[in-house]
């Protein structure tokens, strides 16, 4: 069974991160973050503090992500366990970039 995210979820531990629209991050951003992370694979503590999150947004974020096929859980040995970004997790963030870069380049129309 795959879990979905409800969009009220934002940045959590102790300051408020802004989007390129100057708004708290989007759960776009947030995998975004998450993923870039996990490139080269991290614990679950590392991808909480890198990415800015609170543990309840860690672990329902790693859950979906996990879900999908984004990021495999990989056990380095009993009592360790990485997440290492696959390559539809990979597409994922370049496709999130691009698209984010695109948002950059658009011209208000206010």
């Amino acid at each position: 069974m795959n879990t979905g995210l409800k969009g009220d979820v934002v940045a959590g531990i102790g300051r408020k991160q802004k989007s390129i629209t100057g708004q708290r991050r989007s759960n776009i951003e947030i995998i975004a973050d998450m993923l870039r992370v996990g490139e080269n694979g991290a614990g679950k503590t590392e991808i909480m503090y890198t990415a800015n999150m609170s543990y309840s947004q860690i672990q329902k974020y790693l859950q979906y992500l996990v879900n999908q096929g984004f990021i495999n859980k990989v056990n380095i040995d009993n009592t360790m366990v990485a997440y290492q970004v696959t390559d539809t997790g990979l597409k994922l963030l370049r496709t999130i970039d691009t698209l984010m870069e695109m948002m950059k380049a658009t011209p208000k129309n206010d």
